[in-house]
């Protein structure tokens, strides 16, 4: 047995043995690297090709940024190129709340940096700390907002950013306030011509590419791509040394009577340019913006009221204009009152019979009543009309009043009677600058505006010549004559034709206050050619004198002097000189 197993063993040996076959794995190693490969030249083309715009788009997202270039606002300037308005550089401090907390170290000097206490710093970052952007502290110098900068990176505050923008600066301050209004943070028009003319002065932001770092600091321009376009420029019609008068003296006498507020508008009677118009109370634009008393009204075009007697001398054109009365007429005005259905209308004493200029120079009221009831109402209607009362003037400045003049077929008798001596009639200041401006203009109309003209626009034919110049130098009576009401209208060296109005206010109940007025003057000079017109309203004057020719007419004397001096208008009321002859001896 052995035997055999051996002879066995020995054959094995000498046999070849088969090897298994590895055939399969092989082909299966070897598909695994051709699909490995596959997929990566795949992956590859699609990445480097199809893709390339995605990824790349991404990968910019990372570090590239859009920034907005903003448009430095136009300048608005006065008629000889005064700056009243213009932006300056400042700088806003930003963070990221999410980087800076409120358990920052150090945040008590980011804090004094910032000119606020640590505390209030602390509460508005818990307030806001899911956010990505704050605003720290807004409308800082570029140099005071350099330093917090410092401070931050002294003390390693992270999440602490500047951002620059324009700040908009006014040099007149309260002065100009009511006519140029302000803008906000973000350098936009809320009130007055900034926000009038936003759009123009605003301009075009650009647009710009920027590389930025991992902590979205800007560290390289790319690409300019949209140029910014600056604002325009607004030169106004208004003359800061006027401007300046008339606030002056408007507030002192809003003071003087312990007033409630006033306005008054200067007119450039030629042109229709408006060159002063202010107000009372003020505010300053570069401070305190708040409307306490509304004092961000500007009030020579936003408030109504009735005008009391300086309607008057329209109702005396119009009479002239019917041929109902004519320039040496007579009214008579006994006994000093007059009924009218249930009213009484009074004068102050009996005048008797009076001239059309003694009805204007002693404001009659019963005079201008009864003119008034004999005039044909739709003509009567139709002058007002024209005058501009009941319309918006044409100025393109938010909330501008329209007043109210009743259409004639809604008068009765008592409404025609009372129109004539201004009530029953809502208009503002600027409405009765512009009326009396056609007295002044020998019967045209010029639209008034706030911008300055090149050339003076085609007037506005409203009444006859011959009815206005009859009617200005009526009211020349009214400041000259003895028993006029407006003494202290008068300028040294000038002519000066113009009519007060003393007015009783509305109560709350509807009626009549017997303690509340407004007092008013309208007025131009010089009488022969009339330069300048001016409206003043001084509302609720609570002193002793609450008369518009003891209130309202010294402010009128005090502007129109100076203006017509700095204006270089000829004087047309000098003495005449005395001329002395001298005896000459007979001939030897």
């Amino acid at each position: 047995m052995a035997a055999r197993r051996e002879k066995k063993a020995r054959k094995a040996q000498r046999e070849p043995v088969a090897l298994p076959s590895y055939r399969g794995r092989r082909f299966m190693v070897l598909g695994i690297f051709v699909l490995a490969g596959a997929a990566l030249v795949w992956r590859a083309v699609d990445q480097q090709i199809l893709e390339k715009d995605f990824l790349q788009s991404e990968g910019a997202d990372r570090y590239l940024d859009r920034v907005r270039l903003e448009a430095h606002r136009g300048l608005i300037t006065d008629r000889h190129g005064e700056v009243l308005a213009l932006s300056t550089p400042v700088d806003a401090v930003t963070c990221n709340p999410r980087v800076l907390t409120a358990d920052t170290p150090h945040l008590d000097r980011l804090a004094r940096a910032l000119g606020i206490s640590a505390k209030r710093l602390r509460r508005k970052l818990r307030r806001h700390a899911g956010r990505r952007f704050l605003y720290l502290k807004k409308r800082l110098p570029p140099g005071r907002a350099e330093h917090v900068l410092k401070v931050a990176d002294a003390y390693g505050i992270r999440g602490v950013h500047l951002e620059r923008r324009d700040r908009r600066y006014y040099p007149e301050g309260e002065v100009f306030a009511h006519v140029l209004g302000f803008t906000n943070n973000e350098d936009r028009g809320q009130e007055g011509l900034e926000r009038a003319y936003d759009r123009e002065l605003r301009g075009e932001s650009g647009l710009k590419l920027v590389m930025r770092d991992g902590r979205r600091r800007v560290v390289e321009d790319i690409e300019n791509i949209r140029s910014p376009r600056d604002g325009r420029n607004l030169a106004l019609s208004l003359d800061s040394r006027l401007q300046y008068l008339a606030y002056r003296e408007l507030k002192a006498a809003v003071h003087r009577n312990r007033a409630v507020g006033g306005s008054a508008v200067l007119l450039d009677a030629r042109t229709g340019e408006i060159l002063a118009m202010v107000n009372q109370p003020g505010y300053n634009p570069n401070g305190d913006r708040s409307n306490r008393g509304g004092r961000l009204r500007n009030r020579a075009l936003t408030d109504m009221f009735e005008p009391g007697s300086t309607m008057k001398p329209f109702a005396v054109a119009a009479a002239l204009e019917q041929g109902v009365v004519g320039r040496d007429s007579l009214v008579d005005t006994s006994p000093g009152h007059f009924k009218v259905a249930n009213l009484t209308i009074h004068d102050h004493r009996n005048l008797g019979r009076i001239s059309l200029r003694t009805l204007l120079a002693r404001s009659s009221n019963v005079g201008a009543a009864k003119l008034a009831l004999s005039l044909d109402r739709a003509a009567y209607w139709r002058l007002l009309d024209a005058l501009g009362f009941g319309h918006q003037p044409p100025l393109s400045f938010p909330a501008v009043t329209a007043g109210r003049l009743p259409y004639f077929r809604e008068w009765v008798k008592v409404d025609q009677a009372t129109l004539a001596y201004g009530y029953g009639i809502s208009v503002s200041t600027l409405q009765l600058a512009e009326a009396y401006s056609v007295l002044a203009n020998d019967g045209l109309l010029l639209p008034p505006t706030l911008l300055k003209r090149l050339e003076p626009p085609r007037g506005v034919r409203v009444m006859s010549e011959r009815t206005a110049v009859d009617v200005r130098y009526m009211l020349e009576a009214v400041v000259s004559s003895e028993g006029g009401t407006a003494p202290r209208a008068r300028v040294r060296g000038y002519r000066v034709a113009g009519k007060t109005g003393t007015v009783r206010k509305l109560g709350r109940d509807g009626a009549y206050s017997p303690h509340r007025y407004r007092a008013l003057f309208v007025g131009m000079a010089p009488v022969t050619r009339p330069r300048l017109v001016m409206a003043v309203m001084i509302d609720e004057p609570r002193g002793k004198e609450y008369y518009g020719g003891l209130v309202a007419a010294p402010v009128f004397s005090r502007v129109m002097g100076e203006a017509l001096r700095l204006l270089n208008v000829p004087p047309d009321d000098l003495p005449r000189p005395r001329l002395r002859l001298a005896q000459l001896g007979g001939a030897r």
